[in-house]
Protein backbone atom coordinates (compact mmCIF):
# COMPACT_ATOMS: atom_id res chain seq x y z
CA UNK A 1 0.00 0.00 0.00
CA UNK A 2 1.40 3.38 -0.84
CA UNK A 3 2.38 5.59 1.91
CA UNK A 4 0.45 8.78 2.69
CA UNK A 5 2.59 11.54 2.14
CA UNK A 6 -0.18 14.58 2.33
CA UNK A 7 1.05 17.21 4.71
CA UNK A 8 -1.26 18.91 7.14
CA UNK A 9 -2.18 22.47 7.24
CA UNK A 10 -1.57 25.08 10.19
CA UNK A 11 -3.86 24.99 13.17
CA UNK A 12 -5.39 28.10 11.99
CA UNK A 13 -5.73 27.20 8.40
CA UNK A 14 -9.07 26.06 6.50
CA UNK A 15 -9.30 25.09 2.87
CA UNK A 16 -11.94 23.68 0.66
CA UNK A 17 -11.04 22.89 -2.13
CA UNK A 18 -7.78 22.73 -4.10
CA UNK A 19 -7.05 23.29 -7.74
CA UNK A 20 -3.83 23.46 -9.45
CA UNK A 21 -3.14 24.97 -12.53
CA UNK A 22 -0.39 23.06 -14.64
CA UNK A 23 1.49 22.66 -17.99
CA UNK A 24 3.90 20.62 -19.63
CA UNK A 25 6.07 23.99 -20.90
CA UNK A 26 6.90 27.74 -19.64
CA UNK A 27 5.24 30.70 -20.97
CA UNK A 28 1.29 29.30 -22.04
CA UNK A 29 -0.47 31.31 -19.34
CA UNK A 30 -0.81 29.29 -15.96
CA UNK A 31 -0.60 32.56 -13.93
CA UNK A 32 -3.01 34.65 -16.02
CA UNK A 33 -5.37 31.36 -15.89
CA UNK A 34 -4.61 31.17 -11.91
CA UNK A 35 -5.16 34.78 -11.47
CA UNK A 36 -8.39 35.41 -13.35
CA UNK A 37 -10.25 32.21 -11.75
CA UNK A 38 -9.59 33.46 -8.66
CA UNK A 39 -10.66 37.29 -9.28
CA UNK A 40 -13.77 35.21 -10.83
CA UNK A 41 -14.86 33.28 -7.99
CA UNK A 42 -14.19 36.15 -6.06
CA UNK A 43 -16.59 37.93 -7.87
CA UNK A 44 -18.97 35.38 -7.45
CA UNK A 45 -18.76 35.85 -3.56
CA UNK A 46 -16.41 32.89 -2.51
CA UNK A 47 -13.07 33.41 -0.51
CA UNK A 48 -10.40 32.56 -2.76
CA UNK A 49 -6.86 32.04 -2.06
CA UNK A 50 -4.03 32.05 -5.08
CA UNK A 51 -0.40 29.97 -4.02
CA UNK A 52 2.53 31.17 -6.38
CA UNK A 53 3.89 27.42 -6.69
CA UNK A 54 6.65 28.68 -9.29
CA UNK A 55 9.11 29.56 -7.01
CA UNK A 56 12.32 30.53 -9.41
CA UNK A 57 9.43 32.70 -11.75
CA UNK A 58 6.84 34.38 -9.34
CA UNK A 59 4.51 36.75 -10.69
CA UNK A 60 0.97 36.37 -9.11
CA UNK A 61 2.29 38.96 -6.51
CA UNK A 62 2.68 41.67 -9.53
CA UNK A 63 -0.28 40.56 -11.62
CA UNK A 64 -2.41 41.47 -8.37
CA UNK A 65 -0.42 44.88 -7.43
CA UNK A 66 0.79 43.20 -4.59
CA UNK A 67 4.29 44.34 -2.74
CA UNK A 68 6.26 44.36 -0.23
CA UNK A 69 6.61 41.80 2.56
CA UNK A 70 3.89 38.91 3.75
CA UNK A 71 2.33 40.45 6.96
CA UNK A 72 3.55 38.31 10.09
CA UNK A 73 1.82 38.79 13.85
CA UNK A 74 2.41 36.44 17.08
CA UNK A 75 0.08 33.64 15.65
CA UNK A 76 2.66 33.49 12.38
CA UNK A 77 2.94 34.26 8.65
CA UNK A 78 -0.28 35.25 6.60
CA UNK A 79 -0.74 35.52 3.01
CA UNK A 80 -0.80 38.82 1.27
CA UNK A 81 -4.46 40.25 0.68
CA UNK A 82 -5.26 42.00 -2.59
CA UNK A 83 -7.62 44.83 -3.30
CA UNK A 84 -10.54 42.74 -3.47
CA UNK A 85 -9.63 39.81 -0.69
CA UNK A 86 -8.05 37.52 -2.72
CA UNK A 87 -5.29 35.64 -0.47
CA UNK A 88 -2.22 35.39 -2.05
CA UNK A 89 0.95 33.87 -0.92
CA UNK A 90 4.64 33.95 -3.36
CA UNK A 91 8.06 33.95 -2.32
CA UNK A 92 8.27 36.92 -3.73
CA UNK A 93 6.55 38.13 -0.16
CA UNK A 94 9.38 37.10 1.84
CA UNK A 95 12.37 38.76 -0.41
CA UNK A 96 14.40 41.40 0.57
CA UNK A 97 13.64 42.94 -3.00
CA UNK A 98 11.77 41.02 -5.92
CA UNK A 99 14.41 40.97 -8.06
CA UNK A 100 16.69 38.72 -5.86
CA UNK A 101 16.66 35.52 -8.11
CA UNK A 102 16.14 32.16 -5.92
CA UNK A 103 19.18 30.00 -6.82
CA UNK A 104 17.83 26.76 -4.87
CA UNK A 105 17.54 23.36 -5.98
CA UNK A 106 14.60 21.41 -7.10
CA UNK A 107 14.07 19.79 -3.32
CA UNK A 108 14.68 23.36 -1.57
CA UNK A 109 11.87 24.40 -3.68
CA UNK A 110 9.35 21.88 -3.42
CA UNK A 111 10.08 22.02 -0.19
CA UNK A 112 9.46 25.39 -0.24
CA UNK A 113 5.94 25.26 -2.04
CA UNK A 114 5.26 22.49 0.47
CA UNK A 115 5.87 25.27 2.96
CA UNK A 116 3.48 27.75 1.35
CA UNK A 117 0.75 25.01 2.54
CA UNK A 118 1.66 23.81 6.08
CA UNK A 119 3.18 26.80 7.51
CA UNK A 120 1.34 30.08 6.24
CA UNK A 121 -2.35 30.49 7.89
CA UNK A 122 -4.63 30.34 5.65
CA UNK A 123 -8.43 31.37 7.33
CA UNK A 124 -11.45 29.98 6.01
CA UNK A 125 -10.51 29.66 1.92
CA UNK A 126 -13.43 27.84 0.37
CA UNK A 127 -11.26 27.81 -3.15
CA UNK A 128 -7.40 27.79 -3.24
CA UNK A 129 -5.84 27.68 -6.93
CA UNK A 130 -2.27 26.87 -7.24
CA UNK A 131 -0.39 28.63 -10.00
CA UNK A 132 2.27 25.71 -10.78
CA UNK A 133 5.63 25.90 -12.31
CA UNK A 134 6.02 24.37 -16.05
CA UNK A 135 7.34 20.47 -16.56
CA UNK A 136 6.53 17.26 -14.20
CA UNK A 137 9.54 17.47 -12.18
CA UNK A 138 10.29 17.98 -8.22
CA UNK A 139 7.56 20.69 -7.63
CA UNK A 140 4.50 19.18 -9.09
CA UNK A 141 5.73 15.77 -7.38
CA UNK A 142 5.82 17.71 -4.20
CA UNK A 143 2.76 19.66 -4.39
CA UNK A 144 1.00 16.18 -6.02
CA UNK A 145 1.97 14.23 -3.17
CA UNK A 146 1.85 16.40 -0.19
CA UNK A 147 -1.12 18.73 -0.73
CA UNK A 148 -5.02 17.27 -1.39
CA UNK A 149 -5.36 18.41 -4.89
CA UNK A 150 -8.75 17.93 -5.73
CA UNK A 151 -8.24 18.35 -9.52
CA UNK A 152 -5.84 20.10 -12.29
CA UNK A 153 -7.12 22.21 -15.03
CA UNK A 154 -4.24 22.36 -18.13
CA UNK A 155 -3.38 25.12 -20.04
CA UNK A 156 -2.56 25.15 -23.41
CA UNK A 157 -1.40 27.25 -26.63
CA UNK A 158 -2.24 26.42 -29.93
CA UNK A 159 1.36 25.30 -31.37
CA UNK A 160 1.56 21.84 -32.42
CA UNK A 161 4.13 21.30 -30.03
CA UNK A 162 1.98 21.61 -27.46
CA UNK A 163 -0.35 18.34 -27.91
CA UNK A 164 2.87 15.95 -26.93
CA UNK A 165 3.33 18.79 -23.95
CA UNK A 166 0.00 18.43 -22.46
CA UNK A 167 -0.08 14.70 -22.95
CA UNK A 168 2.42 14.40 -20.08
CA UNK A 169 1.06 16.64 -17.79
CA UNK A 170 -2.06 14.42 -17.98
CA UNK A 171 -0.30 11.27 -17.71
CA UNK A 172 1.25 12.77 -14.83
CA UNK A 173 -2.03 13.51 -13.33
CA UNK A 174 -3.49 10.09 -13.65
CA UNK A 175 -0.71 8.35 -12.52
CA UNK A 176 -0.68 10.24 -9.19
CA UNK A 177 -4.62 10.01 -9.43
CA UNK A 178 -5.47 13.42 -9.32
CA UNK A 179 -8.78 14.29 -11.42
CA UNK A 180 -8.08 16.58 -14.52
CA UNK A 181 -11.11 18.42 -14.92
CA UNK A 182 -10.32 19.93 -18.72
CA UNK A 183 -8.07 22.13 -20.63
CA UNK A 184 -8.00 26.15 -21.16
CA UNK A 185 -6.56 27.28 -24.33
CA UNK A 186 -4.54 30.57 -23.93
CA UNK A 187 -3.54 32.60 -26.89
CA UNK A 188 -6.13 30.94 -28.87
CA UNK A 189 -6.71 33.55 -31.29
CA UNK A 190 -6.40 37.80 -32.34
CA UNK A 191 -9.48 39.98 -33.05
CA UNK A 192 -7.92 42.97 -35.15
CA UNK A 193 -9.87 45.87 -34.05
CA UNK A 194 -9.33 47.31 -37.22
CA UNK A 195 -10.66 45.02 -39.36
CA UNK A 196 -12.97 42.69 -36.95
CA UNK A 197 -11.53 39.54 -38.32
CA UNK A 198 -9.93 37.27 -36.64
CA UNK A 199 -6.57 35.65 -36.89
CA UNK A 200 -4.62 32.55 -35.73
CA UNK A 201 -1.23 33.81 -34.78
CA UNK A 202 0.32 31.02 -33.39
CA UNK A 203 -1.39 28.58 -35.94
CA UNK A 204 -4.71 26.48 -36.16
CA UNK A 205 -5.84 25.43 -32.77
CA UNK A 206 -5.50 21.67 -31.99
CA UNK A 207 -7.49 21.74 -28.50
CA UNK A 208 -10.66 19.93 -29.67
CA UNK A 209 -8.09 17.11 -31.11
CA UNK A 210 -6.27 16.87 -27.93
CA UNK A 211 -9.49 16.84 -25.86
CA UNK A 212 -11.16 14.35 -28.15
CA UNK A 213 -7.44 11.72 -27.47
CA UNK A 214 -7.74 12.46 -23.74
CA UNK A 215 -11.80 12.74 -22.95
CA UNK A 216 -11.24 15.95 -22.04
CA UNK A 217 -13.65 19.37 -22.22
CA UNK A 218 -12.48 22.37 -23.68
CA UNK A 219 -13.19 24.81 -20.69
CA UNK A 220 -12.17 27.69 -22.03
CA UNK A 221 -10.45 29.69 -25.03
CA UNK A 222 -8.81 32.51 -24.15
CA UNK A 223 -8.08 35.37 -26.64
CA UNK A 224 -4.73 37.74 -27.64
CA UNK A 225 -5.73 40.60 -25.80
CA UNK A 226 -3.45 43.67 -25.21
CA UNK A 227 -5.84 44.45 -22.60
CA UNK A 228 -4.79 41.39 -20.76
CA UNK A 229 -0.99 42.23 -20.43
CA UNK A 230 -1.38 45.89 -19.83
CA UNK A 231 -3.47 45.28 -16.83
CA UNK A 232 -1.02 42.40 -15.69
CA UNK A 233 1.94 44.74 -15.59
CA UNK A 234 -0.10 47.25 -13.67
CA UNK A 235 -1.27 45.09 -11.15
CA UNK A 236 -4.70 45.56 -12.06
CA UNK A 237 -5.93 41.48 -13.02
CA UNK A 238 -9.18 41.82 -10.60
CA UNK A 239 -10.49 44.09 -13.27
CA UNK A 240 -10.11 42.46 -16.34
CA UNK A 241 -13.45 40.77 -17.77
CA UNK A 242 -13.58 36.93 -17.08
CA UNK A 243 -12.52 35.43 -21.10
CA UNK A 244 -15.44 32.64 -20.86
CA UNK A 245 -14.30 31.26 -17.20
CA UNK A 246 -17.25 31.16 -16.28
CA UNK A 247 -17.56 27.78 -17.56
CA UNK A 248 -14.65 26.50 -15.98
CA UNK A 249 -16.01 28.00 -12.35
CA UNK A 250 -19.26 25.48 -13.27
CA UNK A 251 -16.70 22.74 -13.15
CA UNK A 252 -14.77 23.81 -10.77
CA UNK A 253 -17.73 23.90 -8.35
CA UNK A 254 -18.93 20.07 -8.89
CA UNK A 255 -16.47 18.80 -7.05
Amino acid sequence: MQDDLTAGLHELSKVGKVIGIVSGKGGVGKSLVSALLAVVMNRQGYRVAVLDGDITGPSIPKAFGISGRAPVDEDGVHPAMSRNGISVMSINLLLEKTTDPVVWRGPLVGGAVKQFWTDIIWRDIDYMFIDMPPGTGDVPLTVFQSIPVDGIIVVTSPQELVSMIVEKAVKMAKLMSIPVLGLVENMAHFRCPDCGKTHQIFGDSHIERIALEHGLPVLAQIPIDPIIANYVDQGRVEELEDYGLEGVVSYIRQL
